[in-house]
């Protein structure tokens, strides 16, 4: 690993730690998921209810939904998970834009585009979803090919053991951060968590997302067998895309408390800078 000492006067030297290929599908992967998210929400709202199975028909149960109804002289929007039901008015169901409600699963500044249009955020959509997918094919050879996955990825059998493990779940709830030689790799838990969302949720997005689509049923009729119709798929997909959210979420808020210039230099030239003492 590359190292570039910083001098005496800062006290700190700079290893080499993202290659090109990954900080350039990083932020491309950043640029597809914000636009699949807002259009994703757009498509949901032409019918904001998720169902388990092929039809989906008005009175098969919902999964989840969203809807505004009248009550007395007023108007509130409900979201109903399972048997539960919430009164999500100003949000979900029934948003507040411009001084005036309207009955939406989520609210506007949440959709691309901002107003109800179905055939332009699917535009929006497709077009990305299929710029991810290329660059996610990208970024999957170069792991391969590099041995980046087997290098920077794969964790080591004594990093699996549950006492370290658990320590190092120890270390994160009290914020204590890696410092020194460990701060050039990957902890275990970044390790597990990347693997998880690299070979798991991606794909299931990808293959749930084809599987909703008449045109590739087909080529492939046989995901409609694996996710239990179109409906299940398009439930999955949802699913899976806020489980996205959430670890970019998590994601967002280490990279701010353990360092945020720091780690932003790394992500944009690739380097990152540890105090000269703990090497």
């Amino acid at each position: 690993m590359a190292t570039i000492d910083a001098g005496a006067k800062t006290g700190r030297m700079l290893i080499y730690r993202h290659s090109l290929v990954v900080r350039l599908s990083h932020w491309v992967n950043v640029l597809c998921l914000t636009v699949l998210l807002f259009s994703g929400l757009q498509i949901f709202n032409a019918h904001p209810a998720l169902y388990w199975g092929q039809y989906g028909a008005d009175n098969d149960p919902s999964f989840i939904a969203m809807e505004a109804v009248e009550d007395g002289a007023r108007v509130k929007g409900l979201t109903h998970i399972g048997s539960f039901t919430f009164n999500t008015t100003g949000f979900l169901g029934l948003s507040t834009a411009e001084g005036e409600a309207t009955a939406r699963g989520f609210p506007s500044w949440l959709t691309l585009p901002c107003y109800q249009d179905l055939s332009s955020g699917r535009r929006w959509h497709f077009f990305f979803a299929w710029l991810f997918v290329v660059n996610g094919l990208a970024y999957l050879a170069y792991g391969l090919i590099s041995r980046h996955f087997r290098r920077d990825l794969a964790p080591a059998r004594s990093e699996l053991a549950l006492t370290h493990l658990g320590q190092e779940v120890v270390n994160h709830a009290r914020l204590r951060f890696p410092k020194g030689p460990e701060a050039r790799h990957y902890n275990t838990l970044q390790k597990l968590t990347y693997l998880v969302v690299i070979f798991l949720l991606l794909p299931l997005m990808i293959a749930t997302g084809l599987t909703m689509s008449p045109g590739f049923n087909a080529v492939a009729p046989w995901l409609l067998d694996v996710f239990g119709g179109r409906q299940s798929a398009r439930t999955l997909h949802f699913l899976t895309a806020f489980s996205l959210v959430a670890f970019v979420i998590v994601h967002i808020v280490m990279v701010v408390l353990s360092g945020v210039f720091n780690n932003l230099r790394s992500m944009i030239t690739g380097y990152y800078a540890i105090e000269q003492g703990e090497k």
